[in-house]
């Protein structure tokens, strides 16, 4: 298993089981494991599939507007802010990026 696969399962897991804290914090914690997962990653070493995932991810991840002391913190904040849609698309995102890395990665 690579290590983006493990990650991302990671995130997945997070995401599907309930939070002391809330969804915003699920959500904040599924970023974290993906942040990880794609720190120092080649985004053009994959096809075009997993790399259009990624980069949308990476569009939902973005933390530059948000001002907090943390990106832990500020995934939070931003994550509190998500409408049904973008919370379904995160989940749909994560789970289909586990599934590929899972696959194709080992």
């Amino acid at each position: 298993m690579s290590y983006q696969s493990e990650k991302f399962n990671q995130a997945r897991r997070a995401l599907m089981l309930p939070h002391q804290k809330g969804e915003s914090a699920s959500i904040a914690a599924a970023f974290l494991e993906i942040d990880l997962a794609l720190h120092h990653f080649d985004e053009t070493s994959v096809e075009s599939y997993a790399r259009d995932k990624i980069q949308r991810l990476r569009e939902v991840m973005d933390i530059s507007q948000k001002q907090h002391g943390s990106e832990t913190g500020a995934w939070t904040a931003k994550a509190k802010g998500f409408s049904f849609e973008e919370k379904l698309e995160v989940s749909n995102l994560v789970d289909q990026l586990a599934w590929w890395f899972g696959e194709n990665r080992k």
